[in-house]
């Protein structure tokens, strides 16, 4: 199952030309490891953690809504008790939180109605407890003796009792005023060093709330107007990006200047009111920031585009061919929809799994509050750090998927010759062959980045939870070990990529890919980086340009509430909105273009164009070949004496 375990020697390069299983024994692991998720959460639903936290228990273990006489707790008074008709948890002080532990700390207990309406005295509060059964002080105090009992001020309500609304949440009565959460906010506020500040930041996104959205949009529908010009006049985007991006940066920066210098006149203005001036001073700041952030920025494009103004012509080449594959496989688009509605199923599933945990356990007495928690102990709580390597591991599986797709319809394409002969649905019959052939090496290499995953996560981890508390020396190697193993992180996710493309063209295992891409790829190292850094480069320019659109227009929309609005919050959401969108569109044109990558590197290798080593380039690509021969700037590697065969579909080649 290692890399080092790999028999095979070197090998010819056959694209697709016969298909086979590849990695088993790590698809035997992947399925053992999620019989093992599947596991914890039909034990959390066993242990009735699943129930406990829908249906909610009240401070004594007993779940509302169930008869709980077969889960007497010993040392426990008034657990075991039948609660089939008390559907509902009442809290006796609802807004009593505890932020640290996220809880609330009160007594709870299962009613069989919720108040719908405020009750102000303790006969209120009797009467609608013997109206309907409801016991709204502790079990041991009946509704009788509501008024007279001497515990009335430790086991009942506080006065008045809030009108729960008409539909409880997840079995709990909620207040219908949550006025009263105030003091969690204002316990916020106060963690907070600088509040008045705070206040004013979010009192701005509040404000701007519409304007935020509006700009969301707008980033969704400039990255979907990014994917069509990609597609459709892919030689002239180069071109476009590239004045477009530098009108946009230079422009962007000179107007972020304007601006602070309009805000800086404005604090000197006497017509400005005290509170405006306090608004213009932070507005000022972060304009400051942007200006200077910009114009660093500006420069240092301006420089990057200069040295790389004569891989102008590649680039054109390569967006052309990418263009054409995005014409023939126009499913490739709605990749990044079902990879994120995947993750997002997993991701609410992973979550509903943990909070199942989180109330499933052996019921413990809290010697503080007097009331029932569940805690897990001994083995079983190591389910929960199960859980955690299941959320990496099956997430990473899932971005796999995505791009051993994407590889597969790539290459189906690329050493295709005939365009005819392709298949109807080649995404979709890519998805099915990764799916029949090779999700054991998608769990391979899922698990290695997740190996690397899990010690950064760790030690990110510590480093927070001992930031002020280690020396400069401890806080200086952890940061160095964490960003190593970010670049670790990185570059294995980069040969991964390369690997799956390997096993889509000669459908081997997860290693011999590995080492066979990583062979060609390093025998045509200038030529592969040189057009990988330029194809990035342009596609990162491309979420700049997105990302520039957004921020700019909502610099015009929010300048109209500079009197009011403190712009720092707002505009970082729009941004990250949108760079986040503008990643999620254009990632999936990235990965075409790195398999294009190695299937030319691969063609280049093999092939010469001459009679019998035709080349399956696209003919783009070829006359930049021979333009480059011509120039003298290409030199391909002579061949071994090796073919690389052709890819054959129902027996004949294609």
């Amino acid at each position: 199952m290692g890399c080092c375990s790999s028999a095979e020697g070197k090998r010819d390069w056959k694209p697709l030309e016969e298909h086979s299983c590849t990695d088993i024994p790590w698809l035997i692991i992947f399925t053992l490891f999620c019989i093992g998720m599947a596991f914890i959460c039909g034990f959390a639903i066993a242990t009735g953690g699943s129930s406990r936290l829908v249906s909610g228990y009240d401070s004594y273990g007993n779940t509302c809504g169930r008869n709980n006489t077969d889960k007497k707790i010993d040392g426990v008074p008034f657990s075991g008790a039948d609660m089939t008709e008390k559907k509902y948890v009442f809290f006796l002080e609802p807004c009593n939180l505890d932020l640290i532990s996220r809880k609330i700390k009160s007594i709870a207990l299962c009613v069989f109605k919720c108040p719908a309406t405020e009750l102000t005295t303790y006969k209120e509060v009797k009467d609608f407890a013997l109206s309907n059964g409801s016991h709204l002080c502790s079990y041991d105090i009946t509704p009788t003796r509501y008024e007279s009992s001497s515990d009335r001020f430790t086991k009942c309500p506080k006065l008045p009792v809030p009108a729960s609304k008409a539909a409880p949440i997840f079995h709990r009565c909620i207040p219908t005023d949550i006025g009263c959460y105030a003091e969690f906010a204002q316990a916020f506020m106060t963690f907070v060093s600088d509040n008045t500040v705070l206040r004013r930041v979010v009192a701005g996104v509040l404000t701007s709330k519409e304007i935020i959205m509006g700009l969301c949009v707008l980033a969704l529908v400039l990255s979907l107007i990014m994917m069509v010009i990609i597609r459709y006049i892919s030689k002239l985007l180069v071109y476009i990006l590239t004045v477009l991006v530098i009108v946009g940066s230079v422009g962007g920066s000179g107007i972020l200047w304007w601006l602070y210098a309009d805000h800086r006149f404005a604090l000197t203005s006497n017509g400005t009111t005290v509170f405006g001036k306090e608004v213009a001073a932070d507005n000022g700041k972060a304009l400051l920031v942007y200006a200077i952030g910009a114009t660093i920025f500006t420069v240092v494009l301006l420089l990057v585009m200069f040295f790389m103004r004569k891989r102008v012509a590649l680039t054109i080449s390569l967006f052309h061919v990418a263009g054409k594959v995005f014409i023939h496989l126009p499913l490739l688009v709605l990749q990044p929809f079902w990879t994120f509605l995947s993750l997002m199923f997993f991701w609410v599933y992973w979550i509903a799994v943990l909070l199942f945990l989180g109330t499933t356990g052996s019921p413990i007495v809290n010697d503080s509050t007097g009331v029932v928690e569940y805690e897990m102990q001994g083995p079983l709580q190591y389910m929960v750090w199960y859980h955690l390597v299941g959320l990496i591991w099956i997430s990473e599986f899932i971005l796999a998927f995505q791009q051993m797709t994407i590889a597969g319809a790539v290459v189906t394409y690329y050493f295709t010759r005939n365009k005819s002969q392709m298949p109807a649905t080649p995404v979709i019959n890519s998805m099915f062959r990764t799916i029949r052939y090779h999700l054991g090496t998608l769990a391979k290499g899922s698990f290695i980045i997740t190996l690397v995953k899990i010690p950064r996560l760790i030690l990110t981890y510590i480093h927070n939870q001992l930031k002020g508390k280690e020396n400069a020396c401890a806080r200086c190697m952890l940061k160095a070990c964490v960003c190593c193993l970010w670049c670790l992180e990185k570059c294995l996710a980069y040969l991964n990529q390369n690997a799956y493309t390997a096993t889509a063209i000669n459908s081997t295992n997860f290693c011999t890919s590995a080492r066979e891409a990583l062979l060609i790829l390093v025998e045509n190292a200038l030529r592969v980086a040189a057009i990988n850094t330029v194809g990035d480069f342009v596609l990162f320019m491309g979420k700049v340009l997105i990302v520039s659109c957004t921020a700019f227009a909502g610099i015009l929309a929010l300048n109209y509430q500079r009197d009011y609005t403190v712009w720092v919050l707002p505009l970082l959401i729009a941004c990250l909105f949108a760079f986040l969108v503008a990643h999620c569109f254009l990632s999936v044109f990235e990965n075409v273009v790195d398999v294009l990558f190695l299937c030319f590197a691969v063609d280049s290798k093999y092939n010469d164009g001459s009679p019998g080593r035709e080349y399956y380039m696209d003919k783009t690509l070829m006359e930049f070949v021979e333009n480059s021969k011509k120039m003298g700037q290409y030199n391909p590697q002579e061949g071994d004496g090796r073919e690389m065969k052709p890819m054959t579909r129902g027996g004949a080649s294609a």
